[in-house]
């Protein structure tokens, strides 16, 4: 009957030992010394061939008991680390304003047209930028576009309602001349 006294000893140990394994490293390592292929349990398992017919079904169904509580109090302890493990380790000030998520993207042409403006002054470009609304002086005069050229027709340049012939900057550039 010693073999069937060695049972509960050694389950209270290996119980006292999965409770307090401080990390899921150790708490594995711990489940591979009671109950894993090379373990005290399989061990014990291995040694029912040595008990006689009587003691055998007895001592069996008590190494099976001392296992399925052992996996339970596994299981329960991996659950407990896994949590301890998810939470965080500097607590949450709630009272924080919160990040706020970009609203929209650029256009595809927009992108595009910087991929090319940034491509230009890798090689040694300027970009000059101007008003959209100009006057005349410096869409044609200042350019030496004379007074019957074709760009100056209405139907090439939009004119605005304003006294001093303002136009929407036209297909000549309008900047050049304020770049020069």
């Amino acid at each position: 009957m010693s073999f069937l006294n060695e049972i509960e000893p050694l389950k209270q140990t290996a119980l006292a030992e999965l409770k307090t394994a401080p990390d899921l490293a150790a708490l594995e390592q711990t489940k591979g010394t009671w109950i894993g292929p090379n373990g005290k349990f399989t061990a014990l398992m291995k040694q029912l061939g040595t008990l006689s017919k009587e003691e055998k079904p007895a001592a069996g169904k008590l190494i099976n008991a001392a296992k399925v509580e052992l996996e339970a109090a596994l299981l329960s302890r991996r659950e407990e680390l896994e949590l301890k493990a998810a939470l965080p380790k500097e607590p949450t000030d709630f009272t924080l304003p919160g990040r706020r998520r970009a609203l929209g993207k650029l256009h595809p042409l927009t992108q595009v047209t910087d991929d090319i403006v940034r491509a230009f002054r890798k090689i040694g470009f300027a970009v000059a930028d101007g008003p959209e609304i100009e006057d005349e002086y410096h869409c044609f005069d200042a350019l030496n576009t004379p007074a019957d050229h074709p760009a100056r027709d209405s139907q090439d340049t939009f004119y605005l309602n304003t006294t001093d012939k303002r136009l929407l900057r036209t297909h000549t550039s309008s900047v050049q001349i304020r770049v020069m």
